[in-house]
């Protein structure tokens, strides 16, 4: 099947019982057995669920994997990750990733004797200067949240390769419409659901998508073992937010456009990151692993006026300011006081994510609103 194709159908099947189209919502928590141990394939809905079940196929599907998995978020879907490493371990990570990543791998695992290294990716080779005897896992985020780094996954899937270590890109940004990681060598792919692939901004839900099927019997144990699953309404909502994926992706990618050539012929705005300009680092090799560049961007201001970006995202009338991204309505957050909270202000400033940078979740409504309401609250 066609990518468009497979946002509708891939591993989905009719349900059996009376021909739903959709997979119905099994609301329910056990399932009836005939004797001990002999069940239709269920038996309590932390271990499997019919509905999470129809999820987890369809997201395979998608990433060009074997295996799915559905948490309770994208953060529990990292969880999952680092629960494969033990004591002693090291992760080398990019050094611009989402604020939640660092809070959970710096405030959680590294009091578990997990070492994190975090460094800029945009040239992969920088990569092999960290790894060790101890190294297990490289994560990776590209386009990073919320600088817009591009990072080389088959250059990073190649020294993976090479020292035997697992590769995990969070591909939550550029979504499976527009890159696929495991087909550029990498070991594990990771969503927070809750942004485009549930695409309504009414569900919370992470994700992940591995081809080898040791690894995915290693997470699947952690994944039961643990408890961190999503239930079977929010399973629905984002099978229902994926049908659509392909259609909002393409509509996303036309008015990001849009709106980043608008900020970077303004005269009061200082940068505009949007991978899809020639002069953004590592254009080239995202015009190579991406489809298309998305909806997602961030600017700054002239001045880096702390107090100028908080007018601008408080003016907004059609971008709401709101955490999150993803949603088919458009979104502005201001990174240093919300999503990137967690992170000193000095590492914070040393990726760039200075006071006066806002990013915008681009939504897929009509782009003269969308610039009209930027030029009113710039202005």
């Amino acid at each position: 099947m066609k990518f468009n194709t497979k946002t509708i159908h891939g591993g989905q099947q009719h349900d059996p019982a009376y021909g739903a189209v959709m997979p119905p919502i099994y609301q329910t928590s056990t399932y009836a057995q005939s004797t001990p141990g002999a069940h239709k394939g269920y038996e309590y809905s932390r271990s499997h669920n019919p509905t999470r079940t129809a999820l987890e196929n369809a997201l395979a599907s998608l990433e060009n994997g074997n295996y799915g998995l559905a948490f309770g978020s994208g953060l529990a879907a990292i969880d999952a990750v680092l629960k494969l490493l033990q004591v002693g371990d090291e992760v080398i990570s990019t050094n611009n990733l989402y604020g939640g990543s660092y809070r959970l791998f710096t405030s959680i695992y590294k009091k578990f004797g997990i070492k994190f290294h975090f460094i800029g990716m945009q040239q992969a080779e920088n990569i092999e200067a960290y790894i060790n005897e101890n190294t297990k896992l490289i994560w990776v985020e590209t386009p990073t949240n919320p600088m817009m780094n591009i990072i080389d996954i088959k250059a990073c899937a190649a020294i993976a390769k090479k020292h035997k270590l697992l590769l995990a890109v969070d591909n939550t940004f550029a979504t499976p419409y527009l890159q696929q990681p495991l087909t550029l060598g990498a070991d594990i792919v990771m969503h927070s659901a809750t942004k485009y692939l549930g695409g309504h901004s009414d569900v919370v839900v992470g994700a992940l998508v591995v081809k080898d099927k040791d690894l995915a019997d290693k997470l699947y144990f952690i994944q039961n073992s643990s408890g961190a699953i999503c239930g079977p309404q929010d399973s629905f909502l984002v099978l229902r937010g994926i049908k659509t994926l392909h259609v909002r992706m393409q509509r996303h990618c036309e008015n990001g456009k849009a709106v980043a050539e608008y900020l970077s012929n303004h005269p009061k705005i200082e940068h505009v990151y949007w991978p899809g300009f020639e002069h953004h680092p590592n254009h080239a090799i995202a015009k190579a692993q991406m489809k298309g560049f998305g909806g997602m961007l961030s600017f700054s201001t002239k001045g880096n006026n702390f107090e100028e970006a908080i007018k601008i995202v408080e003016t907004l009338k059609v971008f709401t300011l709101a955490e999150s991204l993803g949603g088919v309505e458009s979104l502005a957050g201001h990174p240093a006081s919300m999503t990137h909270a967690s992170i000193p202000k000095e590492a914070r400033e040393k990726t760039g994510i200075l006071d006066s940078l806002i990013r915008l979740s681009v939504g897929i409504e009509d782009i003269d609103d969308l610039i009209e309401d930027l030029k009113q609250a710039i202005n």
